[in-house]
């Protein structure tokens, strides 16, 4: 029998993405303040799905943040998009699920900020919650709107700092990246500038690619995995998409914000992604660097911002993560049995961190006789 290797960060199976080093947790959670929770439906034979919430700090509503978005392709929806672009604000946590249930959680997130924010009940004040959704219909009976506004109160309730589990829980409990088990990853990088340490974070949920396509620190992994990983039935006409979130503590604009969630966009490419004609690769970021109150009636604020020059450590950040975090998703993945009994395989750890030991091996004799 092959031996098994259990659920694992990519880190523990030997694969050390980029040069930049990770935060404490290597989760977008090393971004002081922000916490993450999930509620995973995985229950009797064709409910496989969830809800993860991203809170970007305690008191949201109030004390709102700079964001900003990228679309690569934009076959895929992340509610509250079109103020995000217009106000470059964030006001409400970030809520991922699946394709059908965005009203749901939508509805959910609203419910609980007029509960718990006073001026939204009071003033009848009109929030738009951003959820972002992926097609977990291969896996889970979608159709059926299993997710409800309970579940995403159990999502908030569980949101919490430091590490936080990844792979098929919550929002990507039903999702499949590159052919394989995919879901919910995350990873960190530290930004230093003028002796200040920052923090770049990165979730994504992953539900996107080809095997054939997949790549891991640049080899071809994919390739040399597929017929590894034996024959099955895979999904051919749900292209998947990918929902990336951003978060950091340096203190941007805008526009910064922006530039920041395009280079997301590259660290998905590394990893295989065609952004094919039905697939959403959509990713919205934050930056806690800076806080603007709701209740400040005076028409000046001041900001801090770092000069554009000095973006390009955060560029790098962005990119090594979002990789990291896709893989995180997949490695942390177990196979999984759902609608249809439709049957997803995790990656095969014990293979993949063969192929890595056997890439490296041939890169460092490659090094040594150039």
């Amino acid at each position: 029998m092959k031996k098994n290797i259990p659920p694992q960060g990519i880190r523990d199976l030997g694969v050390k993405i980029g040069e930049m080093p990770t935060g404490k947790f290597n989760s977008i959670t090393d971004v002081k303040g922000v916490k993450v929770g999930h509620c995973t439906l995985d229950q009797e034979e064709n409910i496989r799905t969830g809800v993860t919430v991203i809170m970007p700090n305690e008191n949201i509503f109030n004390k709102k943040l700079i964001a900003g978005s990228f679309i690569l392709n934009g076959a895929g929806e992340l509610s509250g998009i079109t103020q995000i672009k217009e106000w470059g604000i964030l006001e409400t946590p970030i809520a991922l699920t699946n394709t059908m249930s965005v009203g749901h959680v939508g509805q959910g997130i609203s419910k609980w900020m007029s509960k718990k924010f006073n001026k939204i009940w009071d003033q009848r004040y009109v929030i738009i919650p951003v959820v972002g959704e992926c097609d977990d219909s291969f896996l889970n009976d979608s159709i059926n709107f299993h997710i409800e506004e309970k579940h995403v109160l159990e999502a908030i309730k569980d949101c919490k700092t430091g590490e936080f589990p990844q792979g098929s829980v919550g929002g990507g409990t039903g999702m499949v990246c590159c052919d394989l088990k995919g879901g919910i990853g995350s990873s960190s990088r530290i930004v230093s500038m003028e002796g200040i340490d920052y923090t770049v974070g990165v979730l994504v949920m992953s539900n996107f690619g080809y095997m054939k396509d997949m790549k891991i620190d640049g080899y071809p992994v994919g390739q040399i995995l597929e017929p590894l990983q034996g024959e099955y039935l895979k999904r051919v006409d749900n292209y998947g998409s990918i929902i990336v979130v951003v978060a950091t503590d340096i203190p941007c604009t805008v526009n910064q914000i922006n530039r920041l969630c395009k280079r997301a966009a590259l660290g998905i490419g590394r990893v295989g992604t065609i952004a094919a004609h039905g697939s959403g690769e959509i990713v919205v970021g934050f930056s806690t660097g800076n806080v603007l109150k709701h209740d400040n009636k005076k028409p000046h604020s001041k900001l801090n911002v770092i000069m554009e020059d000095h973006m390009n450590g955060a560029y790098r950040a962005v990119i090594e993560a979002t990789e990291e975090a896709i893989l995180n998703s997949l490695s942390y993945s177990d196979t999984m049995k759902g609608l249809d009994n439709h049957e997803v395989p995790g990656i095969d750890r014990f293979e993949l961190k063969n192929i890595i030991e056997k890439f490296t091996n041939l890169k460092e004799k490659l090094r040594d006789k150039y």
